[in-house]
């Protein structure tokens, strides 16, 4: 368990990055950040009162199912992050496995994460976190889309990202360089969204304590 809210362990974790990969690379992504609050969450994303869409899913194992197939009628946090590759992603999903999931189990709820990356990295994410819950794939952001929050890399961070070794495009499904905005969504029972919160920051996540309220608020007007 850890006592630190995702946030510090972000801070913690760019002090030691920007140090590795130097000032001209953070630079690139300190702008890439800048641009991203700049524009803001986009207008025609999923918000509270909306009717969850669906879409197809695959397992870690190849499998075929989709997100009403895996909701139900279960009250649902329904997390989208970008990859394995995301050190961001991998604090967060961390932190969710140890203090989130927990709490939801107690409470009759379920967490469910889906990313754009293929199966493979699907079970890199689960192994990174040691994660206990459903990790999908997304392979088109098909899903992300009826969300209304895929993005992509600027080019400079892509740039930056073959200079450090990767890309984004090798590790989605469909081999582009789409990925979703990291955000979370809680899901009632009757597939309503209740609580929205789209981070177009990738550095910057939803923290345990604002999902749990978000869950209790829910569960107290069911009662």
């Amino acid at each position: 368990m850890t006592d630190q809210t995702i946030a510090r362990q972000v801070h913690d974790f760019n002090e030691g990055f920007t140090a590795q990969i130097g000032p001209d690379l953070s630079a690139v992504f300190d702008g890439e950040q800048r641009d991203l609050r700049a524009a803001g969450v986009p207008g025609d994303a999923v918000g509270v009162g909306d009717a969850v869409p669906d879409a197809p899913l695959v397992t870690p194992s190849g499998d075929r199912t989709s997100l009403a197939d895996v909701r139900r009628s279960t009250p649902t946090v329904l997390v989208f992050y970008r990859g394995a590759w995301c050190p961001y992603c991998n604090i967060t999903l961390r932190t969710y496995q140890q203090e989130l999931l927990p709490a939801l189990e107690g409470r009759g709820a379920q967490l469910v994460a889906v990313s754009p990356q293929t199966p493979e990295g699907a079970e890199q994410s689960i192994a990174n976190g040691e994660l206990a819950f459903p990790v999908l794939t997304d392979p088109q952001n098909v899903l992300a889309g009826q969300f209304g929050i895929v993005t992509e890399p600027s080019a400079a961070a892509r740039g930056a990202h073959t200079a450090l070794g990767f890309d984004v495009a090798d590790s989605n499904a469909d081999a582009t360089a789409a990925i979703p905005f990291p955000s979370v969504f809680v899901i009632d029972g009757d597939g309503i969204v209740r609580f929205a919160d789209v981070h177009v920051d990738y550095t910057t996540r939803t923290e345990v304590a604002e999902v749990l309220e978000a869950v209790d608020g829910l569960l107290a007007e069911s009662r």
